[in-house]
């Protein structure tokens, strides 16, 4: 049953039948793949659409002479690490056959599997710096883990070759949005085919389904058997698994949107109100029953209220990243993860992750949630650019996985061990903003003792200064509002300032040192 928000969209194949249709399209393929030298670079998922267009461009490049074929086709998969894993270690076998599949077959395809670096991966940005699991008002997410990796792999075609055509499976019949965008940069198309990349400087796209309906794509892969030997029968059965009616869900990229909200990507993903596909595919199939806490976990990262309103503040620090308090509608907006938060995070991660090791079935005992690279940024993160100078990853890594951490002390010259860090937060008598402080101050103490030269002494002691000195959260947000108070008292109606700089200056610096943004 069609979709009530779009109009019925006719099959691509009625005006000259499926064979003709396909074959045409193979054709139009080998015409624009030898009107130049400029190399391709296709995006694969692993879903329908990436697959579909692989075929094409595939088929096309087996009809053509070993002498014809002379520009590569890149073909790039961007695994964020936190990919669904049924749908994760799909895309790796198919890359790995396909791969020796182009192999034998003399073609010159070259799959890549692309990842994020480590300082942006999920875990780093969530657990180490303590970003707030995404929104979609702060969709951190999208650009650090699937943008960034493929865009930093064109430039590098584009930088070696001068050019670049990037091969999408993105078609019209998605959504009303996708069709627009297309037709708009139809029009401003320089060759037959070959659209103007909006994002990327030298590099034009190419989208051979464009005018394919979702029944065409699936058409296609059901008739034309898959050329590099995976069989696409699976790839069918995998999206029927993954949704409770049967129905196949739009696999793939953030921009594309999803059939009946479900959706194949991240198993950690906050951007929609359920994980419709795994939930699925956990009462589908009882051998994937493993994923039941993976399910478990991401729910728990998209906290709710007892209404079941999204809601984390209990979770998040009063102060923003910076350690200002800003205010809007006179509350303050909550910041990152407080390091409790952070350590309940991270014991949930491993818990996880051991617990599928030691219960899962054999194909998943070695299974990787989060890495060894992962965690060892997670815990510089803390420890140097937090000043968490407690050092407390290997310890919690320890407790729950019953192992060693495999990692060396950070600093030889680290101040405290676990002891001093007791007794410090005895000294506080319990009071966190306290403890936070003085040992912050403490830290800053530790760097630059040994320096000849001390330039920045005063602004870190002032930094660290400004963002602990409240007595609690409302006396930061109090504050905040005096301060907001004073700004709005030395403006205009017309929003102009009426007294001089130092005037303001020193009324600001009379009510408390923070900059607070309404």
């Amino acid at each position: 049953m069609a979709s009530p928000k779009f109009k019925k969209v006719l099959s691509a194949f009625l005006p000259q039948g499926f064979k003709t249709t396909v074959d045409s399209l193979i054709g139009e393929i080998q015409e624009v793949y030898l009107s130049d030298r400029i190399p391709w670079v296709l995006g694969y998922s692993g879903g329908k659409d990436s697959t579909a267009a692989l075929q094409l461009v595939w088929l096309a490049l087996a009809k053509l002479t070993k002498e014809q074929r002379v520009k590569p086709v890149h073909v790039i998969t961007t695994d964020t690490l936190v990919e669904n894993p049924i749908v994760a270690a799909w895309v790796t076998r198919s890359l790995e056959t396909m791969k020796a599949a182009a192999e034998r077959a003399d073609l010159p395809i070259f799959p890549h599997r692309l990842t994020p670096q480590i300082s942006d991966t999920y875990w780093v940005n969530l657990i180490g710096r303590g970003y707030p699991a995404p929104r979609p008002k702060f969709r951190w997410c999208t650009e650090r883990l699937k943008i960034n990796p493929s865009n930093a792999f064109i430039t590098g075609v584009v930088r070696e070759n001068g050019e670049a055509i990037v091969i999408l499976g993105t078609r019209k019949a998605e959504s009303a949005v996708r069709a627009r965008v297309m037709e708009k940069l139809e029009q401003k198309r320089i060759r037959d085919r070959l659209s103007p990349n909006t994002t990327l400087p030298n590099s034009l796209v190419f989208s051979p389904i464009e005018d394919w309906s979702n029944d065409d794509v699936w058409l296609f892969l059901m008739q034309v058997a898959n050329p590099w030997g995976y069989d696409n029968k699976h790839l069918l059965t995998m999206y029927q698994g993954a949704t409770p009616d049967g129905e196949c869900p739009l696999v793939i990229d953030t921009t594309t949107p999803s059939c009946g909200d479900s959706r194949f990507g991240c198993w950690v993903c906050t951007l929609v109100d359920k994980d419709k596909s795994m939930t699925a595919m956990i009462q589908n199939d009882d051998e994937k029953e493993w994923m039941l806490p993976l399910l478990e976990l991401r729910n728990a990262l998209d906290s709710r209220d007892d209404e079941g309103n999204r809601n984390d503040r209990h979770l998040r620090d009063f102060r923003r990243l910076r350690g200002t308090v800003d205010l809007f509608n006179d509350r303050n907006i909550p910041g990152p993860y407080t390091q409790d938060s952070r350590h309940e995070w991270l014991r949930k991660i491993l818990t996880t992750q051991q617990w599928v090791r030691e219960n899962g079935p054999e194909h998943v005992r070695q299974i990787e949630l989060i890495s060894l690279a992962e965690l060892h940024e997670i815990r510089r993160i803390w420890v140097v650019d937090k000043h968490e100078v407690e050092d407390t990853l290997p310890k919690l890594y320890e407790e729950v996985t019953k192992e060693k951490f495999p990692g060396q002390r950070l600093d030889d010259n680290q101040v405290f061990g676990a002891d001093e860090i007791s007794l410090l937060k005895d000294i506080c008598g319990g009071d966190q903003l306290h403890f936070e402080l003085t040992r912050d101050l403490l830290d800053v103490e530790r760097r630059f003792r040994t320096l000849a030269r001390r330039a920045g002494l005063y602004d870190a002691l002032e930094q660290t200064m400004r963002r602990g000195f409240y007595e609690g959260a409302e006396d930061a947000i109090e504050r905040a509002r005096q301060h907001r108070a004073v700004k709005n008292a030395v403006e205009g109606e017309n929003g102009r300032t009426e007294y001089g700089v130092e005037t303001i200056k020193s009324l600001l610096d009379a009510q408390v040192p923070i900059v607070s943004n309404d």
